[in-house]
């Protein structure tokens, strides 16, 4: 997947160009807090530029859906978060969705718009089911997995050694709009 567009956003492939505004999601304690152990708060634009070239060298050898992506308001062009699909540990067989906005951007439905592009997409992967997990804290996380139309199925210490809230998606649980 190069690109998803919906109405107000753009998902799209991450470029070196866009550490800046990858430090302003990725680079913020209220934002990195609630990140598992595999993702900490990054320091300096260098070190974000170090991160978004892993990822973007990374990209390629990710079988789909798999991957991380930067969310960019259609509006101004400014990538305001970023979402990725990738595999949980310790097993590695689960697929986590996951999303990240700038503080700035919250409560606008940007994460819930660009998570559900990824879905629908994801969906045509041929996979089953996406999962995401929230700390228990994480009450925006929550809201945002279940506006998703993800499902509660329960807490675990499963993944990250952390005790976390699990969500899961199907592509039976997709609502299909009206015409």
């Amino acid at each position: 997947m190069n690109q998803l567009s919906t109405e107000r956003l753009v998902v799209r492939e991450w470029v070196l160009d866009d550490a800046e505004a990858a430090l302003a999601i990725y680079g913020v304690e209220t934002v990195t807090r609630w990140l598992t152990p595999a993702m900490g708060q990054v320091a300096d634009e260098a070190a974000m530029r170090s991160v978004l070239q892993a990822w973007i060298e990374d990209q390629p050898n990710m079988l789909p859906p798999r991957g991380r992506w930067a969310i960019e308001r259609k509006e101004h062009g400014t990538v305001i978060g970023g979402v990725g699909i990738r595999l949980l540990p310790p097993y590695e067989e689960d697929l986590e969705l996951g999303w990240q906005l700038r503080p700035d951007e919250w409560g606008h439905g940007y994460a819930a718009e660009a998570g559900l592009a990824l879905i629908r997409w994801a969906f045509t992967q041929e996979i089953d089911e996406l999962f995401a997990v929230a700390r228990p804290g994480n009450k925006r996380a929550i809201r945002t997995a279940k506006r998703l139309g993800m499902t509660w199925v329960g807490e675990t210490d499963k993944y990250y050694n952390l005790r976390l809230q699990v969500f899961r998606i199907r592509p039976s649980d997709l609502v299909v709009p009206e015409d």
